[in-house]
């Protein structure tokens, strides 16, 4: 390989010392034959070269030929190596030391010479050779692993303190055939691992444009990559600073310590303890603050799922429902508002009587009200695995007749990644006076709807055994269930859980603006306002502005507004689903559609520009099975007429198959106009520039 590098350098024109003491494999004996072949070589292609016979350990002795013949030194590859395998337990003292004295102890010496010529002339470049055994390890080479390893540490330190002064220091990890591996590895492996074909990576890494330093480079057979250490994201032991840490702390934790799922490279010294200084600074908190923390754990299966959908009022004649509803099906998911189930439980099951949260007052979860509730997912629920869920008081609230406490919940999965955060906010009955604040920054707000009628209105009835079989997801509360405890509770009969109107409120919002899909929900947010009994008919009305839906639930019966201030967050826009068109129709056009919308993201001020709006009608041999709106006064593509106050400015009807072979190019607008295969009615002229929307190949 050293000889390889040297003929490669002085091709390029480098003045080049070749340095080998000449001994064999094992460190033993002494040649000038291999540097002064190396040397010749290079002078029979022109070059120029001298020889250096020193060993490694007196390394300023090979620095001072470089001066004495070229003045200067600015490339430094630390290539000399010698094996001397031995099993562990039969590694002697000279094994060791001859080892290290060579590979690592070389290394030094001869660096430390070069260095404050590096410094001086604000220049260098130097080269550690490592291994695969010292990365990995590898049978029999204890003492050899160590010191390769041990160089990329001093690689490492080197590229720190060099940084300052233009000196990089990498490490390659060559594979290649040598006289260390021709009677190891297999001869046909053998003869493919050219020297030759690494020394080009050694030499770019010495160039004066390569900006790489610290850099662990692998390379073999013309095939290289970058080594780095990585970290998964790990786990805390304890809550507080105060808590001590055991065994089994350890143990319940160490499927997430081992977690390598997420791992990522590290930089830095400081890169790897900034994590550990935020880990701390929580507990630092958990430990100065009175908050109550309590730690729970969840099992969710896919029966779970499924008996939360169908209490939520998912049903199987809804197509569009059964993803939810079926274990098997190539989409089986669970539903957004599934994760107020865990998080609540958690609340549910701590011991919050004893945490004297409210100064001179004890209560229990009898006397709590759901007040609001919060939910923001950081990846789509699971529909099985165990999940972990970490409660904090973040506040408590004097509000006079009663106290608030705001319960925030982290939810975590298997791998360790945060699924979802709560904040729910429980009203204690009679636990108010006490002297406390009346409102906390840390309250996430609701929202007031917007001042304008609904753009959807959707209705769905409550069975009358929906309470009996919501609670099966968890809430047990006989307030739902049993008559003569609803009626001590001052209710004519069991009420419906405030969580249960609100997975069909937001089950209904994800259906008709979010394309019934899960993962397209980031967050919602609601207040609960007065009770619901199984038997009425839920009336749930939906604004879009943007990502947000804000909408408010209410009983159709009686008017009631039931849930108020609330909205979903969605990952993005989509087509809005109309509930008065079958939902089983499948329309190839509608991922025409879904093109429009993401060419109008790309450029909504310019798609406003065309100031109109189109109602699309799509058929299927003459029949209307589908309607799509495109706002481009408001930048939007839904599905459904225009929304309510709106007014189409252009109405066009088209076949299904004809509105994607127009979008495809194999149809003219022109020609489909003339034929009759796209009816315009309004505005003909405003329709010329939809083009650049319609076309698959086109942008805006």
């Amino acid at each position: 390989m050293g000889r390889a590098y040297a003929l490669l350098f002085a091709s390029r024109g480098a003045k080049v010392v070749v340095n080998d003491l000449g001994g064999g494999r094992h460190g033993d004996g002494k040649s000038s034959a291999a540097a002064d072949s190396v040397v010749q070589e290079i002078k029979s292609k022109g070059g120029v070269a001298v020889a250096d016979y020193n060993s490694v350990t007196e390394g300023e002795k090979i620095i001072e030929t470089a001066l004495a013949n070229f003045g200067r030194v600015d490339v430094l590859v630390n290539n000399a190596g010698i094996l001397r395998d031995k099993s562990f337990a039969r590694i002697s003292d000279t094994d060791w030391n001859l080892i290290h004295d060579v590979h690592l102890k070389g290394a030094f010496k001869t660096t430390q010479a070069a260095w404050p010529h590096f410094q001086k002339q604000n220049y260098g470049r130097v080269i550690m050779t490592s291994s695969n055994s010292g990365l990995y390890g590898n049978f029999g080479q204890a003492n050899y692993s160590a010191a390769k390893m041990g160089l990329v540490g001093l690689a490492n330190t080197l590229a720190i303190e060099g940084r300052k002064k233009n000196i990089h220091c990498n490490v390659i990890v060559p594979t290649a055939a040598s006289r260390l591996t021709e009677d190891i590895l297999p001869p046909d492996f053998f003869a493919e691992l050219k020297p030759e074909l690494i020394a080009p990576v050694v030499v770019w890494l010495c160039h004066e444009t390569c900006e790489d330093s610290g850099a662990v480079i692998e390379s073999a057979a013309g095939w290289a990559a970058k080594c780095e250490l990585v970290r998964g994201i790990g786990s805390p032991l304890r809550v507080r600073l105060t808590d001590a840490v055991t065994p089994e702390d350890v143990k319940n934790n160490w499927s997430r310590v081992t977690d390598m799922s997420k791992a990522t490279a590290l930089g830095s010294i400081q890169e790897a303890t900034g994590t550990l200084m935020g880990t701390l600074e929580q507990m630092r908190d958990n430990s100065t603050s009175s908050t109550f923390v309590e730690e729970s754990t969840y099992v969710v299966t896919s029966k779970d799922t499924i008996l939360y959908a169908l209490g939520v009022g998912a049903q199987v004649k809804d197509p569009s429902d059964l993803k939810f509803l079926y274990e098997n099906h190539e989409e089986f998911s669970a539903l957004p508002s599934y994760a107020c189930i865990p998080s609540q439980i958690a609340i549910m099951t701590s011991d919050l009587s004893s945490q004297d949260l409210i100064p001179g007052r004890l209560f229990d979860l009898s006397q709590v009200l759901h007040g609001e509730q919060y939910v923001e997912l950081l990846k789509p629920m699971p529909t099985s695995g165990t999940l972990t869920s970490r409660v904090t008081v973040a506040d408590v609230l004097d509000k006079g007749k009663g106290a608030v406490i705001l319960y925030d919940v982290d939810t975590f999965d298997e791998a360790g990644d945060k699924v979802a955060y709560t904040q729910l906010a429980g009203f204690i009955v009679g636990a108010g006076g006490f002297g406390g604040k009346r409102d906390s920054a840390k309250a996430v707000p609701t929202v007031d709807h917007p001042r304008r009628n609904p753009d959807l209105t959707v209705t769905q009835a409550v069975h009358h055994n929906q309470a009996a079989l919501y609670r099966l997801s968890g809430d047990l509360n006989p307030l739902h269930i049993d008559p003569s405890f609803a009626s001590v509770s001052g209710f004519p009969r069991p009420i419906l859980h405030g969580l249960c109107s609100l997975g069909f409120s937001l089950r209904l919002v994800l259906k008709y603006y979010g394309d019934n899909n899960p993962a397209y929900c980031r967050a919602f947010k609601a207040r609960f306002v007065k009770p619901v009994y199984p038997g009425e008919t839920l009336k749930v009305d939906m604004w879009r502005e943007g990502n947000r839906i804000h909408f408010e639930t209410s009983v159709l019966e009686s008017r009631n507004v039931v849930i108020a201030g609330a909205y979903m967050d969605l990952t993005r826009q989509c087509a809005v689903i109309s509930p008065n068109l079958t939902a089983a129709t499948e329309l190839k056009s509608q991922e025409v559609f879904a093109g429009m919308q993401e060419r109008i993201n790309a450029n909504v001020e310019k798609a406003k520009t065309v100031n109109g709006v189109f109602l699309w009608n799509i058929t299927k041999a003459g029949k209307l099975e589908g309607q799509w709106t495109l706002d481009l006064k408001k930048g939007s593509v839904y599905k459904g007429e225009p929304a309510s106050g709106t007014k189409a400015d252009t109405t066009l009807t088209i076949e299904d198959d004809d509105m994607v072979d127009m979008a495809l190019g194999k149809l003219n607008p022109q020609s489909a106009f003339m034929k009759g295969k796209l009816k315009i009615k309004g505005n003909i002229m405003l329709t010329q520039k939809l083009k650049s929307l319609i076309s698959a190949e086109a942008k805006l």
